[in-house]
């Protein structure tokens, strides 16, 4: 395949096998003199090919660009979980896809974490995510992996890579799906006070096993998505997918008060979907409204009898959901607010759980594969109506936008936006920095590595202290 002068590498997932350190890099235009601290990111980068390997399962790498005062630099290290210390001892390969080990793998290694998915800091800590396992401590700056945390024993197995913080109380609220053990319908939740102390940790029972990637957190309540992408030990054991789109079982949300329990759980009905990824969520008198990312179709993931779902119906939109609290329906609402494609939405944080009035996602070109091809950033108000569209010289691929605001004061969507850009044709990435109410206009300044970051998943910026 040749398109003006780009190989047929129509893709930037592979990964890079060097770890590097980049301390005075080259910066196009003039970064804003606010921006000052670290911008983490995070995602798959597999130290070894392993057979039958998907994607979401490669060892995570972590890549830091530092700003400060005009300045930039940058450094990546993978995350020395279990697994990765294991494998390079090895010089191989040791699990394959989703912690299966292989059969010629060490009897006494059980531990297939990847801490590939997020990036977080709360309460102090840098924490590297991913949902079968607890998070695991990074050191700042160093970006030196200090091993799992587990808030003085009180959080035990899966955690999300989704957890929220409220913007008012500094409170981290989290959850873990499979539960009780890989592939089970079990779901735990709790929360994390602001010092970094858990005060909450209990399991409940879903309508089925699922892979619960999100959930929503509003002011007063905290919602769980059970959807279609069904857990299951006997195709695993049977050497079928172990999670495959089974759209018969239906969409559940679980919703439950935040000053209740398990227990006080109201389950929701809806035609199949399936979710990655929710934008926010908030409550409007006996109303709860949920901006989310929607497929009609669940992509990467085939039917149990290994068929792939329609590509057609495997793409992202920006849908609404509405649940009414009033005891009136089981049903909640589903209701499209744009036909482009799109994932990875993000808002200013400041507004998690409430209303809000500006939200940023990449957006992707419709005649590429849905994870291939996001290649633009959208700006939408608090009704899903577009502000602001940029799309990438064509074979571009972009990250997650992350939003920073430009002080603690200011308004709601005053600050920047930041997203690794993928340049095709020099097989290099660039940092993109947007003016986030003006995105139109493209980068207000790029910072140039001389290598490339893989396309991965998610990242956080972390203001200087």
């Amino acid at each position: 395949m040749q398109q003006d002068g780009i190989a047929e590498r129509r893709h930037n997932l592979g990964p890079i096998p060097f770890e590097a350190d980049a301390p005075f890099l080259k910066i196009v235009g003039e970064l804003p003199r606010e921006l000052n601290g670290t911008l983490y990111r995070n995602g798959p980068n597999p130290q070894f090919d392993s057979p039958g390997a998907h994607w979401f399962v490669g060892d995570g790498m972590l890549h830091a660009f530092h700003l400060e005062n005009g300045r930039a630099s940058y450094r990546n290290r993978w995350v020395r979980t279990p697994k990765w210390l294991a494998e390079h001892d090895a010089g191989r390969a040791l699990f394959g896809g989703f912690g299966r080990k292989l059969p010629d793998a060490p009897a006494n290694l059980t531990d297939g974490g990847v801490a590939n998915t997020n990036v977080i800091f709360h309460a102090g800590k840098l924490l590297a995510l991913e949902e079968a396992h607890l998070p695991t401590e990074i050191e700042p700056g160093t970006l030196a992996t200090r091993g799992y945390h587990n808030y003085q024993g009180r959080v035990a197995g899966s955690f999300t890579a989704h957890p929220k913080v409220d913007p008012i109380t500094g409170e981290l609220v989290f959850f873990g799906y499979n539960a009780a053990g890989p592939l089970t319908p079990a779901l735990s939740y709790g929360s994390i006070d602001p010092s970094g102390k858990a005060t909450r940790f209990e399991r409940f029972e879903a309508p089925y096993a699922s892979m619960v990637h999100d959930f929503i957190v509003t002011a007063n309540h905290v919602l769980f998505p059970i959807l279609p992408i069904t857990g299951s030990m006997e195709r695993a054991m049977s050497g079928r997918p172990p999670y495959a789109w089974e759209p018969d079982k239906g969409a559940y949300v679980g919703v439950m008060k935040r000053s209740g329990t398990a227990k006080d759980i109201v389950w929701f009905r809806a035609e199949a979907c399936y979710v990655f990824h929710v934008m926010n969520a908030w409550e409007e008198e006996n109303r709860i409204i949920a901006d989310v990312m929607q497929f009609e179709e669940a992509p990467l993931f085939p039917h149990p009898d290994g068929r792939p779902t329609d590509p057609e119906k495997s793409r992202a939109r920006h849908c609404r959901w509405t649940f009414d609290l009033s005891g009136n329906t089981d049903r909640f609402q589903q209701t499209y607010l744009d036909d482009l494609t799109g994932e990875f939405p993000r808002i200013d944080d400041r507004r998690a759980g409430l209303k809000s009035r500006h939200g940023w996602y990449a957006c992707a070109n419709p005649k590429l594969p849905m994870f291939g091809a996001l290649s633009g950033i959208v700006h939408v108000d608090g009704n899903g109506r577009r502000l602001g569209h940029y799309l990438l010289p064509t074979g571009d691929t972009i990250s997650e936008p992350v939003f920073v605001e430009r002080s603690q004061d200011a308004p709601e969507g005053d600050g920047w936006l930041l997203a690794v850009v993928w340049r095709a044709r020099e097989n290099r990435s660039d940092l993109a920095v947007f003016n986030a109410s003006d995105i139109e206009v493209g980068p207000v300044a790029l910072v140039q590595l001389g290598h490339r970051v893989p396309d991965g998943f998610h990242g956080n910026w972390v203001g200087a202290a």
